[in-house]
């Protein structure tokens, strides 16, 4: 395929629907009223592999001749990408091989596994099995399956598109994320060649915005690293295949702090108890950056494939960011019942313990200083600042302490 054409995205239109979980929007009260906008969600998170990537990989083995599918297909993916194109190739009834790096988690490796696809571990990043995966396909003669940069593949994806617009005709904005770009470049042109009115916005980390720089630039550029906790979306290079699409059908790129992307993950759990994964919420991080009232609004959550160490992180992560966990230091007299003391008043104040840790050891003077280290559940930043008052002016000259592992702001 040498560009993208309203024919072939109705193809694969047609074709993944025969595949793929419908993934119907869901109207979010919760953030349509933090925003002023109707906000609607395109749950791809609950896809069967938990994200979009089947669309893609599905539809370019539709196109792959018969004789090019008796020879299989190969990939390199430590993540969606990877169980999307195993999966497919089980449907197709074709053989799928799959390079992902060594570090990868083992949960993914047995996913894709029993999804059907021959594992091959090479190399610590996703560049290393990359490379030994195109090595692989030239020697086999296998197709590869880019995880992005492929209009056949970015074809799939724009199906999105498709079913949003023909779900919800009217809408203003979609705001989809960017890694490497096909799910983007798929979605833009697609929804501008349906409605040149609908305002397309794509979403990036800001430690690893590499489009939009690359469409401030004018030309492809790589950055050098591509650090954030959206690893779905940590790439240092977008797709030079899909770059010119980007730069024509999409508005606007907005990028997005890890520290936002915490804050979102702890409001879909309690607003929509959806499990999204940090990639997938960079849609739902970027309502707040919006300068627009009553728009109709569809954010794409890409995927929801999360281990459940990295949900517990982000939920705490989000409690404290939230001030619904924080932690205090207070100094005391080392004697009997001074503890107790200050257990009443925090009870007085509602503020639940969690955690104390009690040093004798930061003074010689013991009766003089004795540090107590309080972790609290509160309700938000007021009752917080509420009953740190109350410590103050109970005499205790409480210190807020920096929980450990908590992001930079």
């Amino acid at each position: 395929m040498k560009e993208f054409t309203l024919e072939k995205f109705e193809e694969a239109s047609e074709l993944v629907q025969k595949v793929t979980s419908e993934t119907k929007l869901v109207f979010s009260e919760f953030f349509s009223e933090q925003s002023g906008n109707k906000v609607y969600f395109k749950p791809e998170n609950m896809q069967y592999t938990g994200a979009y990537k089947l669309r893609g990989a599905y539809y370019k083995i539709s196109t792959l001749s018969d004789e090019e599918k008796a020879k299989g297909i190969v990939t390199a993916s430590a993540g969606n990408h990877a169980q999307g194109v195993a999966y497919a190739a089980k449907l197709a009834k074709i053989k799928a091989t799959v390079f992902m790096p060594t570090t990868t988690p083992l949960i993914k490796i047995n996913r894709t596994k029993n999804y059907g696809a021959t594992v091959e571990l090479y190399g610590d990043v996703f560049d290393e099995a990359a490379t030994k995966a195109m090595e692989y396909a030239k020697e086999s003669g296998a197709t590869f399956v880019h995880p992005f940069n492929d209009l056949t593949v970015a074809t799939g994806q724009g199906s999105i598109a498709m079913e949003i617009i023909k779900e919800l005709p009217t809408v203003d904005i979609i705001l989809v994320p960017i890694g490497g770009g096909g799910l983007c470049a798929g979605v833009a042109t697609l929804a501008k060649m349906l409605n040149p009115n609908i305002h397309v916005i794509g979403v990036e980390p800001e430690n690893a915005a590499c489009m939009k720089a690359s469409v401030k630039e004018g030309h492809i550029v790589t950055l050098p690293s591509a650090n954030t906790i959206a690893d779905g979306t940590a790439v240092k290079t977008p797709g030079d295949k899909l770059f010119n699409y980007v730069k024509e059908n999409v508005d606007d790129i907005i990028t997005i702090n890890d520290n936002e992307l915490i804050v979102s993950f702890l409001d879909m759990v309690e607003n929509h108890k959806m499990i999204v994964e940090n990639s997938g919420l960079l849609t739902v991080a970027a309502l707040k950056h919006l300068d627009v009232k009553g728009k109709k609004i569809v954010a794409i959550l890409s995927g929801g494939n999360m281990d459940v160490i990295t949900m517990a992180s982000l939920i705490q992560h989000g409690l404290i960011a939230r001030d619904r966990i924080f932690t205090v230091s207070v100094l005391l007299p080392d004697k009997p019942g001074e503890l107790a003391k200050v257990a009443d008043l925090l009870a007085s104040e509602r503020g639940n313990v969690i955690k104390l840790e009690h040093n004798q050891f930061i003074s010689i003077n013991r009766n003089a200083a004795v540090e107590l280290r309080i972790t609290i559940e509160a309700y938000g930043t007021e009752h917080k600042e509420q009953i740190v008052e109350r410590l103050n002016k109970e005499g205790y000259r409480p210190k807020l302490v920096r929980s450990k592992g908590t992001y930079n702001a």
